[in-house]
């Protein structure tokens, strides 16, 4: 393992639809408008999420407001995922400004959704802050992880950011319908409080997961140095 350097870095992704999603952006990117760049894309994704977020804080006014909540989930997929699909394709990388920028825009894009998901009535405001909060704990590991070791990993246990808009899509749709659920014995639970515990739970389970993997594999990489062994005098 070696640290990563001028922002170069692997990137993992073994998310259920990643190589179908792969084939898809590539087949994107090569039919995009040329005055179409990665930039604008990045744009597109930021603005979208915070419209999601918008979106959801709207629930309390009309369960209508799941079709904005869809549709931004869907321009927010085509912006942050095309963008560095664009670059690459048009041979116009900028690894470190992409990487530092693309990061940015998940980070504020996820506090936009949170703050939503915490102002629509669907979800504890306590449970959608342990969420923010444990999704920036495993986001800083995961950029930490990139830096020291020069891969990124973008998924845990086959979900990725693409299979999660899915999943906050389809919650969307079913909390439109009805924003409870029942877990076995208990009624009246809220469905979003539900998937937030899991959230909790799988964030929890990946960061240290993550942590324990990177601290061996780094250590066996630089193991403690022995102290040398003083000559004696003859």
């Amino acid at each position: 393992m070696t640290p990563v350097t001028a922002g170069m870095h692997a990137r993992e992704n073994l998310g259920v639809l990643a190589r179908s999603e792969k084939q898809v952006l590539i087949w994107i990117a090569r039919r995009l408008p040329h005055f179409i760049n990665s930039d604008h894309l990045s744009v597109l994704g930021l603005v979208a999420m915070a419209f999601a977020g918008v979106w959801f804080a709207a629930y309390r006014v009309t369960s209508w407001a799941s079709l904005g909540v869809v549709v931004s989930l869907a321009a927010n997929w085509f912006g942050d995922s095309l963008d560095g699909t664009v670059a690459r394709v048009r041979n116009q990388q900028r690894p470190r400004y992409g990487f530092y920028v693309d990061h940015i825009v998940d980070i504020v894009g996820t506090t936009f959704l949170m703050v939503g998901m915490a102002c629509s009535g669907l979800m504890n405001p306590l449970v959608a802050l342990a969420v923010l909060c444990l999704f920036l704990v495993a986001s800083a590991e995961s950029y930490l992880a990139t830096h020291a070791a020069g891969v990124f990993r973008m998924s845990f246990l086959g979900f990725g950011p693409t299979e999660l808009r899915i999943v906050i899509a389809a919650g969307a749709i079913k909390a439109a319908i009805s924003p409870w659920a029942a877990v076995g014995p208990l009624t009246g639970v809220k469905l979003f409080d539900v998937g937030g515990i899991v959230a909790i739970v799988g964030l929890t389970v990946a960061f240290a997961a993550a942590s324990i993997r990177n601290t061996r594999a780094l250590y066996r990489a630089e193991p403690l140095p022995t102290r040398p062994r003083k000559s004696r005098a003859a």
